[in-house]
């Protein structure tokens, strides 16, 4: 990650822990992809995509596309079993995407909550 993303996401992180999320893990890693951020939002495990655009005429979030989305989905799975979470019926867990516009001394954020669903991966 360059420096322009680490300074984004740490951003990220603030607005997150301030609308009550507690964070788990940053860039979590695995053979299928990258999670910029799996945090908690009471006892839901959130898995949140930030994309940030410091000049953009759309929303940061539209290039979260399909192929990204089915990446975060099995990077995810790979965390939940990692953590002991074998059954999927066990655990409530979402993905959320957090968007940043604008320079890094006045950012506007986006929060989309459950932007996208695992569902249609398992059918």
């Amino acid at each position: 990650m360059n420096n322009y993303g680490k300074k984004y996401e740490d951003l990220a992180v603030l607005y997150l822990k301030d609308n009550g999320y507690e964070i788990i893990e940053r860039n979590y890693t695995a053979r299928t992809g990258e999670i910029d951020i799996v945090a908690k939002d009471g006892n839901c495990i959130v898995f949140v995509e930030v994309k940030a655009r410091k000049n953009s005429s759309y929303d940061p979030s539209e290039s979260v596309i399909n192929s990204k989305r089915k990446k975060i989905i099995k990077t995810s799975l790979i965390y939940l079993k990692s953590k002991g979470f074998n059954n999927l019926g066990d655990v409530d867990f979402r993905y959320d995407v957090l968007s940043i516009k604008g320079d890094i001394n006045s950012p506007s954020f986006t929060l989309i909550k459950n932007a996208f669903s695992s569902d249609k991966y398992f059918l």
